[in-house]
């Protein structure tokens, strides 16, 4: 048995705000369990590449900070054989270190003292009982009465009801908290998804159970509540009588890349759309909550989407990348199957049925192989009162999620210099330029460690998940052709935008494309002002 390493002390808050609770949120605060010592994390799955790449990177990256509870213990399992000297070096193998620390170099160490590896299957009970005695000679040496464990599911979706029921069988610890994280696809569809729901919650009651959906994590998104509810000029128009229409984008400059059978199984609606942007949606439209407690957020959440109706087949546009730029298309990668008609591109309008929303667009847009890497999220306001300026561009808000984080607000400005004249320009709070000194956190360093607080606000709910599917579902059954032929998507070279109908799809609902010499984040002043 390896010896255990402490966790090392919180680190302490900048000198200027130690003693100052300006800006700070009761309402998150003591609003839930916290777990500070006596803690086992089990990671399931632990061999794949996203614990490898993801689970014990943030793992880490917590430790390194001081955020584990004291006294932490990590337990991989897996059904690969290996030993732990093997188990250390996937663990660690995606920990970034790139000026080779000594700092750095020391926790790795720690952290692999602290961190053991079980092999066992999922699906018989003598694996579960074998790990339980390993857990349980790790709790012999913690001090107190409480034992507290964090199950964490980096598993498919084919094993993963087995693993939560042979846990609570046989690793579900009575002597303290049990807390299990689970990771997407929760289901394909709304039936599927209320049978793996039902299943579950024959063993896990729902405040035991953290559904991870990461993009909730990610620093722009947990930032929209404060943005809106902390600034109260955003309040007065932040309506349909401001706002022309919403984009939200997701864009990937890769393809399947021989992932394309996986792929396959899901499609760009399930893997971007369904979770990660509606989720975005429902924190960017929701009302106020009476406060920023887990259970008052996601109420408001789940109002918003009880109020879309499903996606109207019409209201949709789907494509598929063909080989271009040397690049080799969809149904090119060898464990795509023959023929698909898998979207690897979606657009999709939503509409929300409530007084503030009503009547705007709300357009999802996620797709592979296009011409860059973005995630944001884009806010066009309506065209000011006409009489005054000719051709004037329009208000936009930009929250941009990844990469390189920033919030702008696009707004008309007089040229500079001795001619009047209205030209696009940009208010803008880019945090690499802003926070120059602040480190921000990858999306499952702020997802373990909510789970770690028992805070359920950035976690998926059981009826946010049903009512996600009832809007997706209806378009998904008729892209898999269950009601009639299925449809075909349109062809987009890989390295582009997306289909051709792209901006037609767009301008049908009202979005104009600003002034094309505009460029963020400098603008060129005689580029624009003689265009």
């Amino acid at each position: 048995m390896l010896s255990c390493a402490a966790s090392s002390p919180p680190s302490p808050p900048p000198p200027d705000y130690a003693h100052n609770k300006a800006g700070t949120i009761p309402s998150m605060e003591g609003a839930h369990h916290e777990f500070k010592d006596n803690v086992i994390i089990v990671v399931f799955g632990a061999s794949g590449d996203l614990a490898k790449k993801k689970t014990f990177p943030a793992l880490f990256g917590l430790y390194k900070l001081g955020y584990m509870p004291e006294g932490v213990r990590i337990v991989g399992y897996a059904r690969t054989k290996m030993d732990e000297t093997e188990f250390h070096r996937r663990a660690t193998s995606y920990i970034k270190n790139p000026n080779e620390e000594e700092e750095i170099k020391t926790k790795v160490e720690e952290f692999k003292a602290m961190s053991t590896y079980v092999s066992g299957g999922y699906d018989d009970d003598a694996s579960f009982q074998n790990l339980e005695k390993h857990l349980q000679e790790i709790e012999a040496k913690f001090q107190g009465g409480e034992r507290n464990r964090i199950f964490y599911l980096a598993l498919p979706p084919s094993v993963f009801l087995p693993v939560a029921k042979g846990i609570k069988k046989n690793n579900y610890t009575p002597a303290g908290h049990n807390r299990i994280i689970v990771e997407k696809p929760f289901g394909k569809d709304l039936q599927s998804s209320r049978d793996l729901l039902s299943s579950l919650k024959q063993d896990w009651e729902e405040n035991e159970t953290f559904r991870i959906d990461h993009y909730l994590g990610k620093e722009m998104v947990k930032n929209i509540l404060v943005l809106r509810f902390a600034n109260k000029f955003y309040g007065s128009g932040w309506d349909k009588n401001s706002i022309s229409n919403v984009q939200i984008t997701f864009k990937e400059p890769f393809g399947t890349e021989g992932r394309g059978g996986y792929f396959d199984e899901f499609g760009i609606i399930r893997d971007i759309l369904q979770n990660h942007l509606l989720q975005v949606l429902t924190v960017l439209t929701m009302e106020r909550p009476v406060s920023f407690a887990p259970e008052d957020i996601r109420d408001e959440k789940v109002k918003v989407l009880r109020s879309i109706p499903p996606i109207e087949r019409s209201d949709t546009l789907l494509g598929q990348y063909v080989g271009a730029n040397g690049k080799p298309g969809y149904l090119e990668d060898d464990t795509v199957p023959r023929g698909s008609n898998c979207p690897t591109f979606a657009a999709v309008t939503l509409w929300i049925n409530n007084p503030r929303w009503e009547g705007v667009p709300f357009i999802l847009k996620a797709g592979k192989a296009l011409n860059e890497a973005k995630v944001e999220i884009r806010i066009q306001y309506k065209d000011v009162t006409q009489g005054i300026f000719k051709d004037i561009a329009r208000n936009e808000l930009v929250i941009r999620i990844q990469p390189s984080e920033a919030v702008y607000v696009k707004i008309n400005t007089k040229t500079p210099g001795l001619y009047t004249r209205a030209i696009p320009t940009e208010m803008d709070l880019t945090y690499k330029r802003r926070f120059t000194d602040a480190k921000i956190p990858e999306a499952y360093e702020a997802l373990i460690l909510d789970a770690i607080k028992g805070d359920h606000s950035n976690f998926v709910r059981d009826d946010e998940l049903d009512g996600a599917w009832k809007i997706f579902t209806p378009i998904l059954h008729w892209i898999e052709g269950r009601h009639g032929p299925a449809p075909r998507p349109h062809p987009y070279p890989y390295g582009s935008r997306g289909p051709k109908g792209l901006d037609d799809f767009l301008s049908k609902y009202g979005f104009k494309r600003g002034e094309p010499n505009y460029i963020w984040p400098v603008t060129n002043v005689p580029n624009v002002a003689t265009s």
